[in-house]
């Protein structure tokens, strides 16, 4: 199957995902015809060949009138993206990477995605890039995604909120548990933008994997350093069906192999406080990088109900977590200890139905995928824009996953039985 692997030698960003795209052989023309259906003003599209120390490479460039641009919450972008005429696929894989976004957004300001307004990444250059680079995956008929570790820069940068470090806050927030380095240039080098478009479709993070190259194409960055081209590379080519890249996987922190970890276990037991505020401690708790969080409900001296609230982290976030429990609620204390945990390798893949593409949440123990769920977001919006029941759209959706697995299944039999031949 068709595979890209981000090749981020230089970083990556939305404009430059495109300028790839088009070295690829996206036709911008039908590109840019697309991309009308958006119905976005004041804004024009050009592309142009430059080149990035000697190393030749398409600049896609989108002037916008930026006093006429408003800031927009997610909602807003959803509204734009799903009243075009684009297909189900390229709305699925935009709407998917400004939800993350919202996500690390909300994470950063300790609110809610839906009250994330964007700025920056709200614009209208941002919400061309996102969807221009899923229209040009699309026209490339791209199924797998992978990408190497990524060169962030380092410094800091002016933005809507003044100056901030690089990478900047909602940038390493999508990040988290994907392998980046510095480098030795000054500088950013990964956009929101971009790594919002690569984290929602790539599935793993490291070396090049085994593929047969079709074509490689390069598109370029604003700036033009010395001694670095600074350019994104895409390689272009066929993987084979079972293709499997050691690395990160796309869901950062909670997708890791199916080996022993150590994690911190935190418990309080509490009896005294308003339960309007565990929704609120909880929400914390995750912002500060939790790896999971609930409540159980027990029964305390004096037979008094009360809850006991747990929460699980990596062990460098543990003083972080005590010193939120204590100032935000109203516990004396907290226990804590060390507990080691065996979690599949998860990742996310695309399923099309006849009602649209859903996203698939896998979990495999090496080779074998041992369960599948169709995401409930997908199906649920499917269901809704449709006019059809959701166990409908789930069942399609599993119904189409199932039948790529046997498939795979057939494909390895005939291989293995080819081979002992």
């Amino acid at each position: 199957m068709r595979a890209i692997y981000f090749d981020c030698f230089a970083g990556v960003s939305g404009d430059m995902i495109i300028g790839a795209l088009v070295d690829l052989g996206v036709d911008a023309e039908s590109l840019k015809a697309q991309l009308t259906s958006l119905n976005l003003s004041g804004c024009e599209i050009k592309t142009e060949r430059v080149k990035r120390s000697g190393i030749a490479a398409v600049k896609f460039n989108v002037e916008v009138d930026q006093s006429a641009q408003p800031a927009r919450s997610l909602d807003d972008i959803k509204e734009i993206i799903n009243r075009s005429l684009l297909s189900e696929q390229v709305k699925a894989r935009s709407i998917r990477a400004f939800e993350l976004l919202a996500e690390a957004e909300a994470r950063v300001h300790a609110t809610t995605p839906d009250k994330v307004h964007f700025h920056e990444v709200g614009a209208v250059d941002s919400i061309i890039d996102t969807v221009g680079a899923m229209i040009g995956f699309e026209m490339l008929d791209v199924e797998k995604f992978f990408c190497s570790p990524m060169r962030i820069g380092h410094g800091s940068i002016e933005t809507e909120h003044g100056r901030l470090p690089i990478p900047a806050p909602a940038t390493a927030e999508l990040l988290r548990g994907v392998p980046v380095y510095a480098g030795d240039i000054e500088g950013e080098f990964v956009t929101p933008t971009g790594a919002a478009i690569v984290v929602s479709l790539c599935e793993k993070f490291g070396p090049l994997p085994e593929i047969r190259i079709e074509k490689t194409g390069f598109g370029a960055g604003s700036r033009n350093p010395r001694g670095l081209p600074n350019a994104l590379r895409l390689i272009l080519g066929e993987v084979a069906q079972s293709s499997h890249l050691d690395g990160a996987s796309l869901e950062r922190i909670e997708m890791q192999s199916a080996t022993p970890t150590r994690v911190m276990v935190i418990e309080t037991n509490i009896d005294d406080m308003n339960p309007q505020v565990f929704g609120f401690v909880m929400d914390r708790a995750f912002e500060l990088g939790a790896l999971d969080a609930f409540l159980t409900p027990v029964q305390m001296k004096k037979s008094r109900p009360g809850n006991l609230l747990t929460i699980l982290c990596e062990p460098l976030r543990l003083d972080a977590m005590i010193e939120m429990l204590l100032s935000e609620t109203t516990t004396l204390g907290v226990r804590y200890y060390e507990a080691q945990r065996r979690v599949l390798e998860r990742a996310i893949e695309f399923v099309e139905t006849r009602y649209g593409c859903v996203r698939v949440k896998v979990a495999r123990d090496g080779a074998r995928t041992l369960h599948f769920q169709p995401e409930y977001k997908d199906c649920a919006r499917i269901a809704s824009d449709a006019g059809v029941p959701l166990i409908e759209v789930q069942s399609a959706a599993s119904a189409a996953y199932r039948k790529r697995l046997n498939e795979e299944k057939d494909a390895d039999e005939a291989d293995d039985e080819f081979k002992e031949k």
